[in-house]
């Protein structure tokens, strides 16, 4: 499982960045920890509809969507591979790119990434850093790396995954998130500006020109755990239980969120290269509501997805904090996934 910073272009990039310099620097912020300590493979999902699971500057997008058009249109190969790996035709590449919403995350964030490399694309399994600029679909998945241009599909789960790359000050495997498509239509994305300390509101497809100011979320929940320790695949697009819609509490200026750990693929290509940058410092965000008496709440997946298992954190990784700061709030899973199924 590769760690890729949230500035550094990574391995086989299928473009140039058009990913937009963030104002302020990404920290992720730790979940809550359970009320006991959850398995090995437990991973934590979060709806991709979660209001404050994103982040972005009001009025200007994270990525430069008319440029990944044109880099991709000049190199029929590479949009070709693009296509195929988001199982769309080439020619529909442009109008699937402008659907998509420029935002930031604002935690760990787990995936399966894509290279170009000898004419065809690579996979392999990684942890994007808070901060990374990513295009997301209607339903809140992460669709497009902006910094290297690389289409996304969810991560595939496995047991004891092996990381490489340079982790960044405050990564912890067992705060990496995974997010699980929204049971419905994303209407509205709700985001948080970390360089106002501020919440706007984001139209999917828009690259912030009819972004508005809204008020801060409420009622913060906690992610979903999943302990079932099995090595099923990851969420994938498909349908679930939660509901989309439940808010997340306002994080303080400097806190963009941060966040779960996800599981990684039974068999990867080879681990691409380390990637650099300057990483952030963590901070936390308040207790949340959601968590079942044993520590651990139902894992979420997308329409006809699979609940995924979590990845052990990775040996020496500092615990999960017992507890939320009270200036900053996580989105909620919520629900209960439908039984696993392979990804395809």
């Amino acid at each position: 499982m590769f760690l890729q910073n949230a500035a550094a272009t990574g391995p086989d990039p299928f473009t140039p960045s058009t990913a937009r310099a963030p104002d302020a620097s990404p920290s992720a912020v730790p979940l809550p920890s359970p009320t006991k300590s959850a398995d090995a493979s437990a991973t934590r999902s979060v709806s991709g509809a979660a209001p404050g699971l994103y982040g972005g500057t009001q009025n200007v997008a994270s990525c430069d969507v008319e440029q990944q058009v044109r880099f991709l249109a000049a190199e029929p190969a590479k949009n070709a591979a693009f296509a195929s790996v988001l199982g769309i035709s080439a020619n529909e590449v442009p109008g699937y790119l402008r659907s998509l919403t420029p935002l930031q995350l604002r935690v760990d964030t787990r995936v399966t990434n894509h290279g170009f490399r000898d004419g065809a694309a690579t996979t392999y399994q990684s942890v994007l850093q808070a901060g990374t600029a990513v295009l997301v679909d209607d339903r809140g998945v992460p669709r497009v790396r902006c910094a290297c241009g690389n289409p996304l599909t969810p991560p595939v789960a496995q047991k004891s995954p092996k990381t490489t790359g340079a982790a960044w000050p405050g990564y912890q495997a067992s705060q990496v998130v995974v997010v699980a498509p929204s049971v419905t239509v994303v209407n509205v994305f709700v985001v948080y500006d970390p360089s106002e300390g501020d919440w706007f509101s984001r139209e999917p497809g828009d690259t912030g020109k009819k972004d508005k100011h809204t008020t801060a979320p409420t009622a913060p929940p906690s992610p979903s755990v999943s302990d079932s320790g099995s090595t099923s695949p990851v969420p994938s697009d498909s349908a679930s239980t939660s509901t989309p819609s439940t808010p997340l509490s306002p994080a303080s200026p400097e806190s963009p969120v941060a966040p779960v750990s996800p599981a990684s693929p039974d068999s990867p290509d080879s681990p691409p290269p380390p990637d650099s940058g300057s990483p952030p410092a963590p901070q936390s965000l308040p207790q949340t509501e959601g968590s079942t008496t044993d520590g651990t709440t139902a894992d979420q997946s997308a329409p006809g997805g699979s609940p995924l298992s979590e990845d052990a954190p990775r040996p020496g990784s500092p615990a999960a904090p017992d507890a939320w700061a009270p200036d900053g709030g996580f989105p909620d899973a919520g629900g209960v996934a439908p039984d696993p199924q392979p990804v395809l």
